[in-house]
């Protein structure tokens, strides 16, 4: 029987289902596809709206305390494309789906997931402010329990829970739990694959990743030379004195002596610290400290027990001065967002089509190069990422 040449829109609709395959990270996350864009095609720089939960406090006795309803989103620019381009010959348009699949479309989708998937990791991790301090130790069981506890601390949903280790501590984990009691199927599909099967430790889905990337924090020993300067200071933006030595990156988890996490919805004392997470380099000298989340000491939104007191100690966690440590992460799937957009259109070429699969968008644009007697082609994805509930979340530090 005679060949029948690959369509534009085959071409689109597998490369498409083989991208979405391969998204191990993304795959398991919120993923936000705005139709609106559908007729007239996105552009870089276009924003999502991202609707958050409203929140708001319980009054005591009968007397009503109204309280308007403000609706708060976050907004998700779709600022990255990225793209791969390959040139197709005629002969390789009349080979059968699955051996152009095999041959083109597998490689190409493959290093596109894996850049994709890399950008929205390695920018991700540093919005997350609940940590695991494991640095320059191997993960356990009990640290992926840990990590459960903090989701379940913040109210995050039993379901649709994940663990997603980095590829070391997907081994320690492995190897930890050999001589501890396994069902029959999870202990042979440790043995058989080398990895841990879900459900496990309270977390539906369990991946292994390798790109998740090492974070290696500022100068600061951690003995908490950094002191707060000025009482009562609420917000995202603190100001410090000159006493410290150290530097911090951002991405670095740190605490403030004496302002503890409260419960989120009756604001009690947990009797636990609050987690910040440094969100710009701070310098040796620097006197304005940015972290998330900002203090907020009364209202709805309330999340710790008191503003920081003059001189209170600013403490780094995960390890020493310029520690390196693995990054894991624990989360439920509506701590991050991806987001794709639908890519204009051109005219005036060969072929183009555009097909969207379960929140993850694609447009294939084909030319014809006459002189060679080849069809270039180019597969792109418009796309954003955000922690738009970095609560939900908590990041591993293991060696």
């Amino acid at each position: 029987m005679a060949n029948t040449n690959l369509t534009i829109d085959m071409i689109t609709n597998q490369a498409l289902m083989i991208l979405h395959q391969k998204l191990n990270f993304i795959g398991s996350v919120n993923r936000q596809y705005d139709a609106s864009f559908a007729k007239s095609g996105a552009k870089i720089g276009d924003t999502l709206r991202v609707r958050l939960p409203n929140e708001y406090t319980v009054r005591s006795g009968a007397t009503l305390s109204a309280q308007d309803t403000t609706e708060t989103s976050v907004a998700l620019p779709v600022t990255n494309q990225k793209g791969v381009d390959v040139n197709f010959s005629s002969e390789e348009l009349t080979m059968d789906i699955d051996s152009f699949s095999e041959r083109i479309l597998e490689p190409a989708m493959s290093v596109l997931a894996a850049n994709i998937e890399h950008d929205m990791m390695d920018s991700v991790y540093k919005e997350v402010y609940n940590f695991v301090d494991n640095a320059g130790s191997a993960m356990t069981f009990a640290k992926a329990l840990e990590a459960g506890k903090r989701l379940t601390d913040s109210l995050a949903p039993y379901d649709a829970r994940c663990l997603n280790l980095d590829t070391q501590s997907n081994i320690d984990m492995v190897d930890a739990l050999k001589g501890l009691f396994n069902a029959q199927d999870k202990l042979s599909s440790n043995y058989k694959q080398g990895r841990l099967a879900g459900p496990f430790a309270g977390f539906d889905g369990i991946y292994e990743n390798t790109l998740w990337p090492t974070h290696t924090s500022g100068t600061d020993d951690g003995t908490g030379d950094h002191l707060v300067d000025g009482a009562s200071q609420v917000g995202s933006a603190i100001t410090t004195g000159s006493e410290g030595s150290g530097t911090l990156t951002a991405g670095d988890i740190v605490t403030i002596t004496g302002v503890n996490r409260v419960h989120p919805e009756t604001k009690a004392d947990t009797g636990e610290l609050q987690q910040f997470v440094v969100t710009s380099a701070y310098s040796a000298t620097a006197t304005t400290l940015n972290i998330s989340p900002a203090i907020v000491v009364s209202g709805g939104a309330q999340n710790v027990t008191a503003s920081p007191a003059n001189d209170a100690p600013i403490n780094k966690l995960g390890g020493g001065a310029s520690s390196v440590y693995s990054c894991s992460m624990a989360y439920h799937k509506d701590a991050f967002a991806f987001a794709t957009a639908d890519l204009v259109m051109p005219k005036g070429v060969d072929m183009a089509a555009r097909k969207q699969l379960d929140g993850v968008s694609m447009r294939i644009v084909r030319d014809y190069d006459i002189n060679n007697d080849k069809f270039p082609c180019r597969m792109d994805v418009l796309y954003g990422y955000k922690a738009i509930r970095p609560q939900l979340a908590c990041r591993i530090g293991n060696n």
